[in-house]
């Protein structure tokens, strides 16, 4: 599967949005996220598919909002430093036909992500908190995405790859872990503050529908991952009026 990236624009002033729908796997099966606390993520319960197998509940976020990039986030690669779920993310892919992935799977090392791209099934997002350097990422370049990932006011990995934007890919999400599955809508200021020219950042963790897709959009953010917001019937495609 070739990897596809979201539809905007980089630098300032970008003409679209994206909408990237969030799959959290763990023992093959997609969890519910919250606040960042893995030990605690049960099998998703969603209106959205029948049961959590990865590939009807992706086709359900996609039929909830049609967009064309999903997130994977492989748990037991990044908590248990297991290897990439493949056959999951090709079930996802074969169900999911002309749809990018974008796959945090706890990449740490070149050989393993480049093992990742030589299975042609997504685009490798790079966790800050998985690196003990900036090695990485300035190795990959725009092969990658880059997370930001942060805990509160902690600021999770290397503190150079949140300082120096001159090491970002052009596309950073900025992932604000103790924000997802709460409800308490995006760090607008936060976010606002990671803007750079020739980067484009998007929310991960907050959002709870369309007002707040539009105060992120707004705010020059180039789009927002979203997962609870579909699961939970507050964002649909056909009510996002001019988001849609």
């Amino acid at each position: 599967m070739t990897a596809t990236r979201a539809s905007t624009d980089d630098g300032f002033g970008h003409p679209g949005f994206a909408v990237i729908p969030v799959l959290d796997l763990r023992g093959g099966r997609v969890v519910r996220a919250r606040r960042g606390e893995r030990s605690s993520y049960a099998p998703i319960e969603t209106p959205l598919a029948k049961g959590s197998e990865p590939a009807a509940v992706a086709r359900g976020l996609l039929a909830a909002w049609p967009a064309r990039t999903l997130y994977v986030a492989d748990l037991d690669a990044i908590i248990d430093a297991a290897a990439p779920d493949l056959a999951t993310l090709d079930a996802i892919a074969q169900a999911c036909p002309g749809i990018g992935l974008w796959v945090d799977a706890g990449f740490a090392a070149f050989e393993g992500v480049a093992a990742f791209l030589a299975a042609g099934l997504g685009r490798p997002v790079i966790g800050s908190e998985s690196q003990s350097d900036a090695g990485l990422v300035a190795r990959l370049g725009d092969r990658a995405v880059l997370s930001l990932d942060t805990r509160g006011t902690e600021r999770l990995g290397p503190a150079a790859l949140h300082d120096d934007p001159a090491l970002w890919p052009p596309d950073v999400i900025a992932m604000t872990l103790a924000r997802v599955g709460a409800g308490a809508g995006p760090d607008l200021e936060a976010l606002q503050a990671l803007r750079t020219p020739g980067r484009r950042v998007y929310a991960a963790g907050g959002v709870r529908g369309p007002d707040d897709l539009r105060a992120l959009r707004e705010a020059g953010i180039a789009g927002a991952l979203v997962a609870s917001a579909l699961h939970d019937g507050t964002l649909r495609y056909g009510e996002a009026g001019d988001l849609a």
